[in-house]
């Protein structure tokens, strides 16, 4: 049996070598299975039509076998420091949880897990189909084999995966905008950092034509019924979901979700200053799901509350 202990290789993280899934016929959706683990419920999920998803769970102690799943999972950790043991077929990684590091459990793998202390954790629960969309718009063609990761330092996808439990703000459309450009962004990310043969993803020069863009802010600028997904956007623009992202950035400063978070804050603002309006009236025009949503999703931009703000300019 292989044994590999963090503090003697980079003290940071554990080893990634040896891994050997135990087969199972009928692997678990990845929310099943944790689900049935973690024995809990998650603080918060976030489904995709694309099959992913992303949850903040907060779980006591871990001894037992995480059995295989159909998604690939990414975990970025956000709790007290604390040593834990992964064991696969017949390899021992010893680690360390602490913030910016990320745990990565391949699609189809298992392992048992050694935690012994609560667990705050993010994670992305990425079909292999998503992953391969993404390396295809990036136009990679080197074999997509996820690698397995203990406490493995990795501040970028750690603070990214972070981001997706405080940005979630109570409005579909926003939310939905957001977990798609997320879940590709990751994507992207782990092809780049955590895959057998890593792959550097050339960054795309050029913004949309001001034909594309006025589509695309026309669309964005739509009522709340009208499909704003980043597959929409960009089959309206001729281009991939990669790219479309990446060109509207270069044309507008701005991410297609940000862009569309700052036109509803304008509208509510608007609303606001200009009308009777009241603040649930407000809030329910521009897609929110509670007067409190809108409230914290107003003051998360502004610094202030609805009312506070409207009292103000009056």
């Amino acid at each position: 049996m292989t044994k590999s202990r963090d503090s003697l290789e980079d003290p940071a993280a554990a080893s990634e070598a040896d891994q050997s899934p135990s087969p199972v016929v009928d692997p678990r959706a990845a929310d099943v299975e944790m689900a049935r683990v973690l024995r809990t419920e998650p603080l918060r999920m976030a489904l995709d039509p694309s099959g992913g998803a992303i949850a903040h769970w907060k779980h006591e102690p871990l001894h037992d076998v995480v059995e295989p799943m159909t998604h690939h999972v990414i975990m970025a950790y956000n709790g007290s420091v604390q040593r834990m043991e992964r064991r696969s077929g017949r390899s021992i990684a010893i680690g360390t949880f602490r913030p910016e590091v990320v745990i990565i459990i391949p699609e189809g793998s298992s392992s048992r897990w050694d935690i012994p202390k609560p667990v705050d954790v993010v994670q992305l629960y990425l079909p292999h189909a998503t992953l391969e969309r993404v390396a295809d718009e990036a136009d990679t063609a080197a074999p997509i084999a996820l690698l397995e990761r203990t406490a493995h330092p990795d501040s970028v996808t750690s603070r990214l995966l972070l981001s997706a439990a405080d940005v979630l703000e109570g409005n579909e459309t926003l939310d939905a905008l957001f977990r798609q450009q997320l879940t590709d962004l990751l994507a992207t990310r782990v092809l780049a950092a955590h895959t057998g043969s890593p792959t550097t993803i050339q960054p795309v020069r050029g913004g949309l034509s001001p034909k594309t863009l006025l589509r695309a802010i026309e669309r964005l600028r739509s009522d709340s019924d009208a499909d704003v997904s980043l597959a929409a956007l960009a089959s309206d623009a001729g281009l991939s979901r990669f790219h479309f992202c990446r060109a509207f950035k270069d044309s507008t400063g701005l991410s297609p979700h940000a862009w569309l978070r700052q036109y509803r804050l304008e509208q509510a603002m608007n609303m606001l200053r200009d009308t009777d309006a009241s603040v649930v009236s407000v809030a329910a025009a521009l897609g929110y799901a509670s007067q409190t949503a809108f409230a914290a999703a107003f003051r998360k931009l502004t610094g202030e509350t609805p009312s506070d703000w409207r009292r103000r300019t009056r």
